[in-house]
């Protein structure tokens, strides 16, 4: 399995087959598990087996074919999978940190990933936030008592691409533990774990499912992470993913591939084609050669990825009309999708923020953040073109 092709993963990696020999990945839609006897019920609560299970909050056949799936494609040890996407970067920071750690991150992050660190700091964990594109703020910022940094490796929904082997150099030197948001990159553009990460988190609800079905989240890592540091917190505080969900996550593994490279060849049409629109104060995409990390960009991903920012000139109140003009185009604060979505952060996802961290994030009242679909990339552009005429 370690000489396949990542495609070829993406759809036979970890799977289990029943005495049946069904096709398609089973459903084990079960809370608990039966022994044969007290005494092997005691043996597996010390230590359980590969294919071992005691409660579906410790573990799951389904779920663990999508997390030795996931973990092969991402190259890691082990994987955990979560309820959510949040669940997963909750996990993955709480479980290493504790009263009086020190963690630095990227300032530009998902509205929820900030309220995460809100929350360590009330608990006692000291947090530092620097700009991510900044290595010197990096340097300055990393000690010695440092115990983790975090980052999205292209930021929400500014685009912001940030040099992740860079900053995992200045991180190791330090002995911290690097955790990547690596969601926008997907799993298809990911080299976060040869770029350095030590710990890749993924909202599996966007690119992973990619069709608006269900929540989840997963973490990777190496083995001692995963089941050492991570699996206790997560199994006692219950953020497990369901095994329906899991099978919904292992069919949307079996076409990301395909999807996400439409998705970005979509998206790099569309970036080119509205870039200097005059409706627009300007096109965000890391894809496009003016983008500031572009080299970075295509040096880690080798693509842009799925996602475009436009800035509508006229602020909120012309952005409000574009939106409300688009026809194949919906209205969602999700990402990753086949259908193609889009956003207002600073009233949806990034709303809480005070206004003047919004500034100082690049989230203006005419931002808005374009999540392509899989549609005809010719439609999409003309229903965007249209609804500018709107603004």
């Amino acid at each position: 399995m370690d000489d396949w092709k990542p495609r070829t993963k993406l759809i036979h990696s970890g799977a289990r087959r029943s005495q049946y020999g069904e096709m398609s990945e089973a459903i084990f839609l079960t809370q608990g598990f039966v022994y044969d006897s007290a005494e092997q019920a005691e043996a597996r609560f010390i230590e359980s087996g590969a294919d071992e299970f005691i409660y579906a909050r410790y573990g799951n056949p389904t779920v663990r074919m999508f997390e030795e799936r996931i973990a092969a494609i991402e190259r890691t040890e082990d994987a955990f999978a979560t309820a959510s996407g949040m669940a997963a970067v909750n996990g993955a920071l709480t479980a290493l940190l504790k009263a009086g750690d020190h963690v630095v991150a990227a300032r530009a992050l998902f509205g929820s990933c900030l309220y995460v660190l809100e929350i360590l700091g009330r608990f006692g964990v000291e947090v530092t936030l620097v700009d991510g594109t900044d290595l010197d703020q990096w340097r300055s910022a990393v000690r010695q008592d440092t115990k983790a940094v975090f980052l999205e490796s292209v930021s929400n929904p500014t685009l912001e691409v940030i040099d992740v082997k860079s900053v995992a150099e200045i991180a190791h030197a330090k002995g911290a533990t690097v955790i990547v948001d690596n969601v926008f990159a997907t799993p298809t553009f990911s080299k976060a774990v040869e770029l350095g990460a030590d710990v890749v988190v993924y909202s599996a609800t966007k690119h992973i499912d990619g069709g608006g079905r269900c929540l989840g989240g997963v973490v990777c890592g190496t083995r001692a992470y995963i089941r050492k540091v991570l699996e206790p917190y997560l199994k006692h505080t219950g953020a497990a993913m369901s095994p329906f969900n899991a099978w919904v996550m292992l069919k949307g593994l079996e076409t990301l591939d395909l999807r996400v490279r439409q998705q970005a060849s979509n998206a790099l049409e569309i970036a080119e084609a509205l870039d200097g629109h005059p409706k627009l104060e300007s096109v965000i995409y890391p894809g496009l050669k003016a983008h500031a990390q572009h080299t970075i960009a295509m040096e880690q991903m080798g693509a842009g990825g799925t996602v475009v920012t436009l800035e509508v000139k006229g602020g909120q109140a012309a952005a409000f009309r574009f939106l409300n003009a688009l026809e194949i185009v919906k209205i969602s604060n999700n990402l990753g999708d086949a259908k193609s979505i889009i956003t207002h952060p600073a009233t949806t996802t990034h709303q809480r923020l005070p206004e003047e961290q919004k500034a100082t994030l690049g989230i203006t009242p005419g931002l808005v953040r374009l999540s392509v679909g899989i549609e005809d990339a010719e439609d999409l552009l003309a229903d965007l073109t249209r609804a500018l005429g709107a603004v």
